[in-house]
């Protein structure tokens, strides 16, 4: 994935391509291998579970800052919120969202949530856009007013660190091709989009169909800010699989369609998980928690545009 990610620019980089469609190509090329980055190498080796060498797992999170995103928000965003308070409103960062987007029924209804699940495609779309922009400056700061970053000197050295790897991504991925390439300027600028709004797309529905379904919970705490359901029984409560049997899929997206399973086991690599589905899912029944699946991926993307109708439709969703 990093080589099929760093290729195309490579070749870019020579000055070499001529045509404006091989251009698109090699972007869009290159964005695939992006993809399989976020979810097949940096996010292994962020949860720790890449290598048992730590110096490996470190390196390998890098990558994240090498298409563009940063490493350190990620590792607070998801391994610290999502993993720990999955499905909780206000807490699992993955739900906080822009005002126009609902992705849970605990959250504030407004009438334009009522066409979410035809919008949202395109803002799914700039996920990576923003990842690279804006968002994780913002996610630093709000993750320092939390107390999340309490280290002597710790939020500076980020945003410094986060700035400078930035800085390196538009030069190697924008600039340089846009200096070597005998075309125009703004082709350049349009492939690069493009390489984001298809890898924005791609890594927004494999992270969101596993958790906004009608079949997940939405937990709460109660009145004294305590959860009434382990942490076990949560992960499994609020987690779907997808397309179980499909090895392409498995290959392109780092095992994320075991997610029940990377969510009870986040150390275990990817590549352990379909071994692992038989143990997770009998102990789910054992202990009977639900263990949810969705045949194929279509059916979980159009199981998911549903939850969005619902969260869209209606103040009170009935989770069933």
């Amino acid at each position: 994935m990093i080589t099929l990610f760093l290729t195309p620019f490579i070749i870019m980089g020579t000055g070499i391509v001529t045509s404006v469609g091989l251009v698109f190509g090699l972007y869009l090329l290159s964005g695939l291998g992006m993809a399989g980055i976020g979810m097949g190498v940096m996010h292994d080796a962020i949860h720790g579970s890449y290598s048992k060498n730590k110096t490996i797992n470190t390196l390998l999170g890098y990558t994240f800052n090498l298409i563009g995103a940063n490493a350190t928000v990620w590792r607070i965003q998801h391994n610290v919120l999502h993993h720990t308070y999955t499905n909780i409103d206000h807490a699992d960062d993955d739900l906080n969202a822009p005002y126009f987007l609902r992705f849970s029924p605990n959250a504030k209804h407004y009438w334009m949530h009522k066409y979410q699940h035809i919008y949202i495609w395109f803002f799914y779309s700039l996920a990576t856009i923003s990842w690279i922009t804006t968002k994780d400056f913002v996610r630093l700061k709000r993750f320092r007013d939390m107390g999340l970053l309490n280290k002597k000197n710790e939020y500076n050295k980020a945003l410094v660190s986060m700035s400078a790897w930035k800085l390196f991504y538009y030069c190697y991925a924008l600039a340089l091709p846009m200096i070597m390439l005998p075309v125009a300027w703004w082709v350049v600028l349009l492939a690069f989009l493009s390489m984001h709004f298809i890898t924005g797309l791609m890594v927004s529905i494999v992270f969101q169909i596993a958790h906004i379904m009608p079949a997940n919970e939405f937990p709460l705490p109660d009145d004294s800010g305590q959860m009434n359901n382990n942490w076990y029984g949560h992960q499994f409560a609020t987690t779907t699989n997808f397309s179980p049997k499909s090895k392409i899929l498995f290959w392109l997206i780092g095992g994320l369609n075991y997610q029940v399973e990377h969510h009870v086991l986040p150390d275990v690599c990817h590549v352990h998980y379909k071994d692992l589905t038989a143990i997770v899912s009998e102990t789910a029944k054992e202990y009977g928690m639900p263990y949810n699946v969705k045949k194929s991926l279509f059916q979980a993307i159009k199981d998911h545009t549903k939850m969005l109708r619902l969260l869209g439709e209606k103040q009170n969703v009935s989770i069933v």
